[in-house]
C-alpha cells in the first residue's frame, strides 16, 4: 500500500485533483467528509463539541451549525485549537479503519486540507501539494464559490502559507490554469505514485 497525502490551500483545486486520482483508480480518504461524518447528530464528537462551545452551535434540527461554530473557530486560534482536538483523532481513527478496507496493493489517498497546518507529513509516503497563487485561490472563492472578498482572505490568512505547503510536497501539481490543463499534470502524479507503489510492494 502506498499512503499519500493529498493537500493544498482553499480554492487550490483540490477536490478536482482528488476526483481525477480516484478515476484512474486510487482510493480516497476524504478528511473533510470524515470531519462532518463523525459530528453527525447522536455522534460522540457531536456530543463533545456541543459539551466544549455550547448549544448555540446546534441547529434548530440538531444538526451542527457549521456557520455559527465557524465564526467562533476562524476568528479564535484557542477555540480552533480546542476544536481539532475533539476532532482530529475522531478522524484519524476512522481514516485509519478505512484505510485497512482498502487493501495491501491500493494507492490511498488522504484528502487532508491541513496537512501542513498540523505537522502531518511524517504520516505519509509521500504528500502531493495542489498549488495555486493567492491570487487564483481568491478569484475561485469570490467568483466561483460566491464568498465575499474579506471571508476569502480570512480563510486563506487561517490556513499555512503557500510557502509552508510547497515546503512539505514530494510532487507538486499547478493548477494555475485551465481545467484541461490540470488533467495530464495527474495523470503523470498518478504514474509515479503507480511507479512508487510498485516499488513498496515490490
Amino acid at each position: 500500500m502506498l499512503k499519500v497525502g493529498l493537500t493544498g490551500g482553499i480554492g487550490a483545486g483540490k477536490s478536482e485533483v482528488s476526483r481525477l486520482l480516484v478515476s484512474y483508480g486510487a482510493v480516497l480518504i476524504d478528511s473533510d467528509r470524515i470531519a462532518r461524518e463523525v459530528v453527525e447528530p447522536g455522534t460522540p464528537g457531536l456530543a463533545a463539541v456541543v459539551e466544549e462551545f455550547g448549544p448555540d452551535i446546534l441547529a434548530p434540527d440538531g444538526t451542527l451549525d457549521r456557520a455559527a461554530l465557524g465564526a467562533i473557530v476562524f476568528a479564535d486560534p484557542d477555540r480552533r485549537a480546542a476544536l481539532n482536538a475533539i476532532v482530529h483523532p475522531l478522524v484519524g481513527a476512522r481514516a485509519a479503519e478505512l484505510e485497512r478496507e482498502a487493501g495491501a496493493e491500493a494507492v490511498v489517498i488522504h484528502d487532508v486540507p491541513l496537512l501542513a497546518e498540523n505537522g502531518l507529513a511524517p504520516l505519509y509516503d509521500l504528500v502531493v501539494v495542489v498549488d495555486a497563487s493567492a491570487e487564483t485561490q481568491l478569484d475561485r472563492l469570490v467568483n466561483l464559490r460566491g464568498m465575499t472578498e474579506s471571508d476569502a482572505r480570512a480563510r486563506m490568512a487561517a490556513q499555512a502559507t503557500r510557502e509552508d505547503r510547497l515546503a512539505v510536497a514530494d510532487l507538486t501539481v499547478d493548477n494555475d490554469g485551465p481545467l484541461e490543463a490540470l488533467e495530464p499534470q495527474v495523470r503523470g502524479v498518478w504514474e509515479e505514485l503507480l511507479r512508487r507503489a510498485a516499488a513498496t510492494t515490490g
